[in-house]
């Protein structure tokens, strides 16, 4: 595990002919996301309302206790209504297979995903497996069953 400042080292594998997609990248210094791009053989259009399965042309080898997650890219949803299904995406530390982008035009206009392009935002992060423990009962508190927006009342 590392501490805050530290780098963690992930082995990647690059499919063949995906040597021109950039690794993932921390746009600023403290960021905590890295732009992961598309690795898409030509371009491809997504009409409003369609969705497609974006390769990135990468496989990881996360290290037990650890997780990727992929999530959208803020911008994208802001200017053109694209987002991801199944966000945030998990990656887990025993998959070997290639990370794709589920992603959909929530927007009013076609977008056309290209080769190269910043299509979702990769988090690392470490994972808590749990054990779970039968019980007759649970600890009170102070909100106790209270849910689905019973602050804002």
């Amino acid at each position: 595990m590392t501490g805050p400042g530290e780098r963690l080292t992930v082995r990647v594998y690059r499919q063949p002919a995906c040597e021109d997609i950039p690794l993932p990248a921390y746009a600023t210094e403290h960021a905590a996301g890295m732009d992961i791009r598309a690795a898409v053989t030509e371009p491809v259009v997504l009409q409003p309302g369609q969705r497609a399965m974006i390769p990135t042309g990468l496989h990881v080898e996360l290290p037990p206790g650890i997780e990727a997650q992929i999530r959208p890219r803020s911008g994208l949803a802001a200017r053109n209504g694209i987002t991801m299904l199944n966000s945030p995406g998990t990656i887990d530390a025993d998959y070997r297979g290639e990370i794709r982008v589920i992603v959909i035009n929530h927007g009013n206009q076609p977008f056309t995903v290209q080769r190269g392009d910043r299509v979702a935002q990769m988090i690392v992060a470490p994972v808590i497996q749990v054990r779970w423990q039968d019980a007759e009962s649970l600890n009170d508190t102070k909100r106790g069953h209270g849910g689905f927006g019973h602050t804002g009342t």
